[in-house]
């Protein structure tokens, strides 16, 4: 079950959902929001990694707006609507924000003394790349981050073990940007598993009909719940 706890922020009180795990405790996940928000289906997806044993926080990154966003699944206009809302979002406060989350994850009482670490979508995936440059966690797994060709130059900061996840018919980075986002990362040695599946685009594990590949989601979630339970004791 979800429930939503706040984090004091130097900017305020800053909302997360929290989803803990049958045991209680366990290691610990922030899991980085795409666009349209801590919507329905990241929630869900806190909720199956919480059944996977994982203490899961997701913060609402959009708690700063002077508005909250107006958000529909239903509208045609509802990829317009996710844009709009990323495009008021502060980059750099949002990464602040993942990083006192994670901080907050780290000591609570249901991770303390376990590793804990972040997993990002979309927009999400290159805030959690971001953020492990600077908060260091044990773990990184990142879907089509979006903004990671804009964040190579961050690639000797990010030193944990990393799962990128993307479709090779990803409409807005295409298989040569991915090649070279890829070759940037990989540098140095680091440890880093690059996962790509056929005919799936951006946003595919997503289940709004818009993007949604069941095939690639499937097999995605099953080699993220692998990698998670490798790199997170």
């Amino acid at each position: 079950m979800a429930d939503s706890i706040t984090i004091q922020s130097p900017s305020g009180a800053m909302p997360v959902v929290r989803c803990l795990p049958p045991g209680g405790t366990g290691p610990g996940l922030v899991v980085v929001q795409e666009i349209f928000g801590v919507s329905d289906y990241v929630r869900q997806r806190c909720e199956d990694l919480a059944g996977a044993g994982y203490v899961v926080y997701a913060p609402e990154l959009y708690w700063r707006l002077p508005e909250a966003p107006q958000l529909n699944e239903e509208s045609e206009e509802y990829v317009q609507q996710g844009m709009a809302a990323a495009a008021q979002l502060d980059v750099e406060l949002a990464i602040e924000d993942v990083c006192d989350t994670f901080a907050a994850l780290r000591n609570s009482p249901e991770v303390q003394g376990s590793s804990a670490g972040l997993l990002g979508y979309c927009m999400g995936g290159g805030l959690a790349f971001a953020a492990a440059a600077r908060c260091h966690p044990d773990a990184l797994v990142s879907y089509y981050g979006s903004a990671l060709p804009r964040l190579t130059d961050l690639a000797p900061q990010v030193t944990c073990p990393q799962l990128h996840i993307w479709g090779d018919a990803d409409a807005f980075i295409d298989s040569a940007t991915q090649a070279e986002v890829r070759q940037a990362i990989e540098a140095g040695g680091r440890s880093v598993t690059w996962l790509t599946y056929e005919g799936a685009n951006h946003a595919f594990d997503n289940p709004h009909p818009l993007f949604h590949h069941a095939e690639a989601s499937a097999q995605a979630w099953e080699a993220t719940l692998d990698f998670l339970a490798t790199h997170l004791s």
